[in-house]
């Protein structure tokens, strides 16, 4: 098996486990007031919070940043608050140029901070590796890859109760940008580091 299969696989399954429930519950809440025809914006979304975390992926593996894990961890659920907020007094349920220009913004930002939660699981995988690049470059195509199923799954979930079982779309977004609220405060509150 290749080093960048391996790395690739890793992003993947790291993203998508479940025990990393922050991060898919993140995604969850980002995705809530989208709906598929909007898949565009929301693929730019993920790309932005991809890029946000790879570059405190580097930064934090080639030792350039340190920041404490627990502050990480409970900057985490702020994040997922923060979107459940502003998905929850939004107007209407599309979501307009503008807001999602400042979405685009938010998601590279949070994606800085998630990219610290994973950076020393990375930092302890890559800490036998010779050249960092490939392995790092890997799992970040792993993640992006790992995210695209998650939104597509959300994306699946949403477009089945909406169209077909006829649930109104701003209720379904409000319901998920809840449950994101609940299990953020909830999360916040368990890692609060002072």
């Amino acid at each position: 098996m290749s080093i960048f299969y391996l790395y690739f696989q890793l992003g993947i399954s790291h993203i998508t486990d479940i025990q990393g429930y922050d991060h898919i519950l993140f995604l969850l809440t980002l995705c809530a007031v989208y709906s598929i025809k909007q898949w565009k914006n929301v693929l730019v979304l993920v790309t932005a919070f991809t890029i946000g975390h790879c570059t405190t992926l580097v930064l934090a593996t080639s030792n350039l940043i340190n920041i404490s894990s627990t502050v990480i961890e409970f900057l985490i659920p702020v994040t997922i608050l923060l979107t459940a907020i502003v998905n929850i007094v939004q107007k209407n349920d599309y979501v307009t140029h503008k807001l999602h220009t400042i979405k685009y913004a938010t998601a590279l930002f949070f994606g800085l901070i998630h990219g610290l939660g994973f950076s020393n699981y990375l930092k302890s995988l890559l800490g036998m590796e010779s050249n960092i690049i490939k392995p790092l470059f890997a799992f970040n195509i792993g993640i992006e890859l790992g995210q695209i199923i998650i939104v597509l799954i959300i994306f699946s979930i949403t477009g089945l109760l909406t169209n077909f079982l006829k649930f109104n779309k701003r209720e379904w977004s409000m319901v998920l940008s809840g449950i994101g609220l609940g299990v953020s405060i909830i999360l916040i509150i368990e890692r609060f580091p002072f």
